[in-house]
Formats: C-alpha cells, sequence, structure tokens
C-alpha cells in the first residue's frame, strides 16, 4: 500500500521531472526514488490540470505494470506535458499554474454477467473503467466520473466514446469491460501541499 507520504514523493518527483524536461536536459533527469515501492511494477497515470479553474491539460499514463513506478512515473509525467493529443505542449511558464496528480491503478478486473449488470459492480468514485472491443480500447480514471457528476450508465457510455465506440456498445457481446481502483494524490495549488483524493468510504 502507497502511503500519503510516497503519494507527496511522487507528486513532487512527477513536478520536477516536468520541470527539468521543459527547462533543463531532457536527458539528464535524475529521481531520487530509492524506495524499494518505486521499483514495483503498476500502473500509473500522471494528469495535469489548470489552476484555479481546474480544466484539463493533459493525461497521460500506463494501465498494466508493465515498467517500474519509477520509470513509468517519468515516461507518463513527460508525456502527460507534451504528448497528450488533445493539447498543445506545455510551455515552462505554465507551471505556476498547472497542478499535477499521480494515480495509481490496481489491475483490472473484467466484469461478469450481462451487460444490464454492469452498474451493479460499479461505485462511482471507486472504480476507473476500460472499455474494450477488438482493437478499440478507452480508460477512464474514477475522479472523472465525480468531477464530471456522471451516474453509473453515463460513465460506461463515456468509456466507451473514449474507445472510439458507440456509446451503447457495451451492450455488445464482443465488448468487454473491466473496472480497477487508483490511489490518487494531487496538489492542491500549484508546487503546493499533496493530498490524497478520496471519494468513496471503506
Amino acid at each position: 500500500m502507497y502511503t500519503l507520504e510516497d503519494g507527496i514523493c511522487l507528486v513532487n518527483s512527477a513536478r520536477k521531472i516536468i520541470t527539468n524536461y521543459l527547462e533543463k536536459d531532457k536527458n539528464n533527469i535524475q529521481l531520487n526514488l530509492s524506495n524499494k515501492k518505486f521499483v514495483k511494477k503498476v500502473g500509473v497515470f500522471v494528469t495535469l490540470n489548470t489552476y484555479p479553474n481546474n480544466n484539463l491539460r493533459g493525461c497521460i499514463g500506463y494501465l498494466e505494470p508493465v515498467m517500474t513506478l519509477k520509470d513509468s512515473l517519468r515516461q507518463a509525467a513527460i508525456a502527460a506535458a507534451t504528448n497528450d493529443p488533445r493539447f498543445p505542449s506545455v510551455h515552462h511558464n505554465e507551471l505556476d499554474s498547472i497542478l499535477i496528480e499521480v494515480s495509481i491503478l490496481t489491475n483490472p478486473e473484467i466484469l461478469s454477467g450481462t451487460p444490464s449488470g454492469y452498474v451493479h459492480e460499479i461505485e462511482i468514485g471507486k472504480h476507473g473503467l476500460i472499455v474494450e472491443n477488438g482493437s478499440n480500447k478507452g480508460l477512464l480514471l474514477p475522479q472523472v466520473a465525480i468531477e464530471e457528476e456522471w451516474d453509473k450508465e453515463e460513465f460506461i457510455s463515456k468509456a466507451c466514446i473514449k474507445a472510439d465506440l458507440f456509446p451503447d456498445a457495451w451492450h455488445d457481446k464482443n465488448t468487454k469491460v473491466y473496472r480497477f481502483q487508483a490511489l490518487i494524490f494531487s496538489e492542491l495549488t500549484p508546487d503546493g501541499k499533496v493530498v490524497e483524493k478520496r471519494f468513496y468510504e471503506g
């Protein structure tokens, strides 16, 4: 389990990674992540939001535990700032008005039963969703449903749209829907206090 202290270290490291990449030597970014937890392979996403309006500015990550947390954090942080196709690359002058958020993901589990029963297996705020059909795949983090005030069916439909599918594609027998959880650590103000975001009880 990752603690708030770990989360503070990860968020601060993500900011340092982005700052160094944008302002200094792109090939010489050193991380002080010696904790054994940071060499475990886990999924991770880095999200950038504007401050104080809290608009999305970039979000990239790794769903599968393909690299160590330390390495995936570095890659995701740089990509969120410079390679999210929805936004232009972040300029270093923007960093004072950007909040950094790091989400550590659990391994996804497929929803069982019939599509009509999927809503009973999802808890808004607790679960993120992955929708997959053939080569189409889309992911939404748990916090997105809270921020957008979606109900369960809207959440699944929006995940389908994220996968470039029709909103009702989750009723298709060839569509797979997965849920996962996330530990979410975020700055309250740019380069300020880091907290754990929690949207559910238990």
